[in-house]
């Protein structure tokens, strides 16, 4: 079994000011501590990238292209990737049509995907509503309830 960490996640474990930045570091501290795999994509850490570089006034964290490569990194070094494969993308063409996906929910559905392929089933996320679609499919769980794990 696996754990697959949503962006928001991530983005909140590196943020001290963050109301939700203990509870992401308790939840994926919790997760690593279980000996269960925790997992992200490709697409997961470009996201993060993009959220951290981001300058503050654009609701980014504003770090460095330097200090953004420590922090993935680090992260590589607790997390493994999934890969994204001609299956991954035939899974979300088939979810985006399934649960009728549009605008930018598509991006989720490639998570969800991503998930399916590799055989986990269980997404750590914040944002549990952008995922509420999938609950057939995969298990929510937000990191303020990770005693769940």
């Amino acid at each position: 079994m696996s754990v697959f960490i949503d962006t928001n996640v991530l983005v909140r474990s590196i943020e001290p000011s963050s109301p939700m930045h203990e509870p992401a570091v308790r939840a994926i501290a919790s997760v690593i501590k279980s000996g269960e795999a925790v997992v992200l994509t490709p697409q997961v850490v470009a996201e993060f990238r993009n959220v951290v570089t981001r300058p503050l006034d654009k609701n980014g964290l504003g770090l460095s292209p330097e200090e953004a490569r420590d922090e993935i990194v680090r992260m590589e070094g607790f997390f493994s990737l999934l890969g994204e494969t001609e299956e991954v993308y035939s899974e979300w063409k088939r979810l985006v049509m399934t649960y009728r996906v549009i605008g930018v929910q598509v991006h989720d559905a490639r998570l969800v995907a991503a998930m399916k392929v590799n055989g986990s089933e269980r997404l750590l996320t914040f944002d549990a509503q952008d995922f509420l679609r999938y609950n057939d499919i995969i298990q929510i769980i937000h990191p303020q309830f990770v005693g769940g794990i």
